[in-house]
């Protein structure tokens, strides 16, 4: 298997962990949302949102194209802060899976 289909493996698995723990969402964000130019969208969106909306479709269609990928990318640390109040939901494996991401983009 690629580092391209492993990658594509693990974001499939990060949006079913998603829906597993209800942070997936069947209407995306506004159109304006879109245009912030704040890491993360952190001032238009909020933290699954963006995992969902910007950085799995991304990711993905970079993939299709065959354009370049990130030589280095980390995410996880991003999310351990966004969730680490968030005690409605288990989010283990969603943090495992972004920390195995960021672990294909090391080299």
């Amino acid at each position: 298997m690629t580092l391209e289909q492993r990658i594509l493996a693990k974001l499939l698995l990060i949006e079913e962990e998603m829906k597993n723990i209800a942070l997936w969402q069947l209407e995306s964000p506004t159109e304006q949302a879109f245009e912030s130019v704040e890491p993360f969208c952190i001032d238009t969106m909020s933290a699954h949102e963006w995992l969902q909306w910007v950085l799995i479709p991304r990711l993905s269609s970079m993939i299709e194209n065959e354009m370049p990928l990130p030589n280095t990318f980390a995410i996880a640390p991003y999310y351990e802060e966004a969730f680490k109040d968030d005690k409605s939901r288990d989010v283990t494996d969603l943090l495992n899976h972004l920390r195995e991401l960021d672990a294909m983009f090391k080299s």
